[in-house]
């Protein structure tokens, strides 16, 4: 990276800034810049494209993005120890930085967008990703304010992010994302990649949205896959007694001795679809 963007080595920034990767912050810093390239890479092109960062830390996959190009990046951190060297980063690329001190959860990344391609790209910390992954899944509209997503996350939620019918790694998070999005996992990233290392790989997961997802109400797809992921080992009959059990599922045309595991994501908008008789919404413009 330094030869390619003329800034020091991530190493010698966390030296001189005193950054030791804090375990309460869910951080763990990502010093390899090959691979920090390849996650940048993984979204497409970055040209006439505004990203939004989550946890930049010391900056490494902010320098990747900035480097390939991207016309401007969003980065919100909570750690203020990081940003003295962002600032550093900020100034090598005048007008292309911007770095917004808070928690990502409580921020509203849509209300940020500008006008033109967004696309999201992060190391996420590992104590709040998901959080984060469903709040971008559940926008105030739709199609989102996002092109895609190109997130880190322990290899274990990446392949319920990327599961379907049939998968051991099937729930809500696969139900969700299979929903709104097509989602793949690009590559694993070792734990010696880190500093320091977690116990766990991780996994790049890319996902873009379904410009028409099927219509379905989200608070009645939450509360059908909670029931039915609730008790998946049970026959649907069962795990879903509290939302009307076998006369919900004749009324969405399932097998009531079926298992939650077992339906598709179309299965389970129907299944919401059907609960209360409510109308469907949020596949398309407007609230989901």
């Amino acid at each position: 990276m330094a030869a390619l963007d003329g800034l020091p080595p991530l190493r010698d920034v966390i030296q001189r800034h005193g950054l030791d990767a804090r375990k309460a912050l869910g951080q763990n810093f990502l010093l390899d810049l090959n691979l920090t390239q390849k996650i940048a890479r993984t979204a497409g092109a970055l040209e006439e494209t505004t990203v939004f960062e989550v946890g930049p830390g010391p900056g490494g996959l902010t320098r990747a993005i900035l480097a390939l190009g991207a016309r401007k990046v969003i980065a919100v951190e909570r750690d203020t120890r990081c940003l003295p060297a962002l600032a550093e980063v900020a100034d090598h690329y005048p007008g292309r930085l911007e770095v917004i001190e808070g928690d990502a959860l409580k921020t509203d990344f849509e209300a940020l967008a500008p006008e033109g391609p967004v696309k999201i790209i992060a190391n996420l910390p590992y104590n709040v990703g998901t959080q984060l992954l469903v709040n971008w899944l559940l926008p105030k509209a739709w199609p989102p304010f996002w092109q895609s997503l190109t997130l880190m996350f322990q290899k274990e939620v990446g392949e319920r992010i990327v599961a379907s019918e049939n998968d051991d790694h099937y729930g809500r998070l696969g139900v969700l994302c299979g929903w709104r999005t097509e989602a793949r996992m690009a590559f694993d990233v070792p734990p010696q990649a880190f500093t320091p290392p977690p116990k766990v790989t991780s996994t790049v997961v890319h996902l873009v949205p379904r410009a028409s997802p099927v219509p379905c109400s989200v608070a009645n797809l939450e509360k059908v896959t909670q029931a039915a992921f609730g008790q998946r080992r049970k026959m649907l009959r069962q795990s879903l007694k509290p939302l009307g059990g076998e006369s919900l599922l004749i009324k969405a045309g399932i097998d009531p001795a079926r298992r939650a595991e077992t339906l598709s994501v179309e299965e389970f908008c129907l299944l919401a679809n059907a609960f209360n008789g409510s109308s469907p919404v949020g596949g398309t413009k407007g609230e989901p």
